[in-house]
């Protein structure tokens, strides 16, 4: 089921999520989740972003250029790797900006998947960039949060035109 994906200013988007319970309904919200991500079309997706506030993201970096490879992080932990390198950006829910945020080129990341398996995994390049990305909203860290004020107030303004 698609679900309406929660849009900047709300101030849902801004809050710190709890942690997920693996269960039918997590399980449910996660593929209602990828269906609401592809249909965006995004790469990634995180629940505070449909109006979940728990510790849980979808992701495929590859869909857009080869084959799909979703992949669903419960409870996520990352390492960052590395000195931040600015890289372009947007965000399913700031329509409109693609901004330029400064991000570790490679993580460590730690999840359980649906089933309950716990994964470690290094990533680089735009994976890790995604990861970041959607684990800043489980932390209510935005995008803009991360921009310098004139960058900020820029890209707001486009949002808000």
């Amino acid at each position: 089921m698609l679900l309406p994906i929660l849009r900047w200013p709300d101030p849902r988007l801004s809050r710190l999520c709890a942690p997920a319970v693996l269960d039918d309904d997590l399980r449910a919200l996660a593929a209602d989740m990828l269906e609401t991500m592809y249909a965006a079309p995004g790469r990634g997706l995180a629940a505070p972003q449909v109006g979940r506030l728990v510790r849980m993201f979808v992701m495929d970096v590859a869909w857009k250029t080869g084959e799909p490879a979703p992949m669903v992080f419960v409870n996520p932990e990352i390492e960052l790797l590395g000195a931040p390198v600015p890289s372009p950006e947007g965000c399913l829910s700031i329509p409109g900006p693609v901004t330029q945020v400064a991000r570790a080129p490679q993580v460590r990341a730690r999840w359980t998947d649906l089933q309950g398996q716990r994964h470690e995994a290094l990533l680089d390049g735009f994976a890790a960039v995604c990861v970041q990305h959607e684990y800043d909203h489980l932390d209510g860290i935005l995008t803009l949060d991360r921009l310098a004020p004139d960058a900020r107030a820029k890209a707001e303004a486009e949002v808000l035109a």
